[in-house]
């Protein structure tokens, strides 16, 4: 059951229709153009077709030390919400960690989006260990939706 404390939500107007941030951020292989953390690098294992419900993909992270994780899409609805759940992978996925959620939505106004990202740590396996993290996360979120408006305005 998730709790205030579980989720992060900020959001953006970004004058730009819907369809365009949604392929932007639907494509993983541009993640690390738009991500405000610095800590994603590269896509692996991206499949050919669009992403879809059920989807899996890989990430190339660095955060103090290399890692990565894989990612499934949990929540989908074309040019309205994409969420993808995130495991570590390789020695760190050992680890009792895992589980959040980082989830868009996009809400067309007039001549403009309202663009929604949530980080969602009501499934992590240990709450305690990256709830911490909830300040640092709100602001890389917020510079995450500048660069968004950002690609897609240019």
């Amino acid at each position: 059951m998730a709790t205030p404390a579980d989720i992060v939500t900020v959001e953006r107007l970004i004058p730009a229709p819907p369809e365009k941030i949604f392929s932007l951020i639907a494509n993983p292989a541009r993640h690390h153009e738009l991500d405000g953390s610095g800590t994603v690098r590269d896509a692996k294992d991206v499949p050919e077709e669009p992403l879809q419900l059920g989807s899996k993909f890989g990430m190339e992270m660095k955060l103090g030390f290399a890692y990565s994780t894989e990612n499934t899409v949990v929540e989908f609805e074309e040019n309205r919400r994409i969420a993808w759940k995130t495991q570590p992978r390789g020695a760190i996925g050992r680890l009792p960690i895992g589980g959040r959620i980082w989830r868009y939505e996009l809400e067309p106004t007039d001549g403009a989006t309202l663009v929604r990202e949530s980080w969602d740590i009501s499934e992590e396996r240990i709450k305690a260990v990256v709830r911490p993290a909830a300040k640092k996360t709100r602001e890389a979120m917020e510079k995450t939706l500048a660069r968004i408006e950002e690609i897609v305005t240019d």
